[in-house]
C-alpha cells in the first residue's frame, strides 16, 4: 500500500528521515550554491562489475552524514541494494517488523547511473535496465543471523559527464532521489523474481550447456522526464518535509496511474529541491506520469542477423 512510513523511532527521540539526511549530503556534495555541478575524482575501474562511483558515494555519505548515521556497501557485487544508511544503535531496539515501515531508522539504497546522449538528453530516457531485480519501495536486506529485513528503498539516479580537465574528473549534471514506491510499489512481485529460481541444466550436444533463465527487467528512469533533467530533486510520499527540513522547498508532485481489472488508481508523490535552487515565487508543478515510456510489445525481438556477401547456387 502506498502510504507514507510511519516513524518507529518517534517515541525514543525524534529523529530525521534518512532519504533527507542522505539528498542534502548529496546535493551539498555535488553541487554549489549556485547549482553548479562540482567536479570530482573517481579511482579506476578494477574489474567489469566495479562501480568506482558506488564507492565514492559510499565514502561520501560516511564522511556527510551526521553522527549516529552509518552507511554500509554491498559486501559484493551483483547485490541489492548497493547500500544501507541506518541508526545502528537504534534499529537493534526495533522489532523486523517494525524496521519496515521506519525510514527514519533505516533505508536501502540502489544507484543507477546514467550518460548523456551528443543530442543532450538522457540516455535510456524511456526505460532502463534493472537486471535482475526490479525496483521497490520496500527491499529485502539480512541481518547479522541471516534471518530477512524488509525496509524502505530508495532509488538514486544520476547522470554523470566528464569534465574537460584531464584525469579522471567527472560532474553531475542531474540527480534525483526517488522513493522506490514511484517505480514499483508491488513487493510481492518484487519477492518473487528475488527468490529461488530452476534453471534449465543438461543442454546441447554434450550435456554440458545451461540456461540461467534469469530476468531483465526495464522500467522507468525519472530522469527521462524534463523536469528533473539538470536539477537536484527528492521524490518522497509525506508532504510535510519542510516543516521538518527547512533547507527543502516543495517544487511539485508527481501523479502516478496505477490500470487495474476496469479501475483506474493514482499514486501521489511530492517533490522537493535545496530551497538555494527553488525559487520561492514559483508554482509548484502537478504532472501526470511524465516519465517516458515506449511502446512494447510481448514479444521478443529476434537476434540480429550477420549478412555475408555471398549468393550461394540453387
Amino acid at each position: 500500500m502506498n502510504v507514507p512510513a510511519r516513524s518507529t523511532a518517534a517515541n525514543d527521540e525524534r529523529q530525521s528521515d534518512l532519504s533527507t539526511d542522505v539528498f542534502m549530503a548529496l546535493r551539498n556534495r555535488f553541487f554549489d550554491d549556485d547549482a553548479d555541478p562540482t567536479v570530482y575524482s573517481l579511482r579506476p575501474k578494477r574489474n567489469t562489475q566495479d562501480d568506482p562511483l558506488d564507492g565514492y558515494l559510499c565514502d561520501a555519505l560516511s564522511t556527510d552524514l551526521r553522527r549516529g548515521i552509518e552507511t554500509k556497501r554491498a559486501d559484493g557485487p551483483l547485490i541489492t541494494p548497493d547500500m544501507a544508511i541506518y541508526r545502528p544503535e537504534l534499529c537493534d531496539r526495533f522489532s523486523r517488523e517494525a524496521l519496515r515501515g521506519a525510514p527514519d531508522l533505516i533505508i536501502g539504497l540502489e544507484v543507477k547511473k546514467l550518460e548523456r546522449q551528443p543530442s543532450g538528453r538522457i540516455a535510456r530516457a524511456s526505460g532502463m535496465d534493472y537486471n535482475s531485480t526490479p525496483p521497490c519501495g520496500t527491499v529485502r536486506v539480512y541481518d547479522l543471523d541471516g534471518i530477512a529485513v524488509d525496509i524502505k528503498g530508495y532509488y538514486l539516479f544520476v547522470c554523470q559527464e566528464p569534465t574537460q580537465r584531464a584525469g579522471e574528473t567527472h560532474r553531475l549534471t542531474a540527480l534525483a532521489l526517488c522513493d522506490g514506491d514511484v517505480l514499483n510499489d508491488d513487493f510481492d512481485y518484487y519477492l518473487s523474481i528475488i527468490g529461488q529460481r530452476s534453471k534449465e541444466i543438461g543442454l546441447g550436444t554434450y550435456g554440458d550447456g545451461a540456461n540461467r533463465v534469469r530476468p531483465m527487467l526495464v522500467f522507468s528512469n525519472p530522469l527521462g522526464a524534463p523536469l528533473l533533467d539538470h536539477h537536484a530533486t527528492l521524490i518522497h510520499l509525506r508532504a510535510d518535509l519542510e516543516a521538518v527540513c527547512p533547507q527543502l522547498r516543495h517544487v511539485g508532485v508527481i501523479e502516478r496511474t496505477v490500470p487495474g481489472d476496469g479501475t483506474t488508481g493514482t499514486r501521489v508523490f511530492q517533490c522537493y529541491r535545496d530551497v538555494r535552487d527553488a525559487p520561492g515565487n514559483a508554482e509548484p508543478f502537478l504532472v501526470r506520469d511524465p516519465f517516458p515510456t515506449p511502446r512494447r510489445s510481448v514479444k521478443t525481438i529476434s537476434r540480429g542477423r550477420f549478412f555475408v556477401a555471398l549468393r550461394p547456387s540453387t
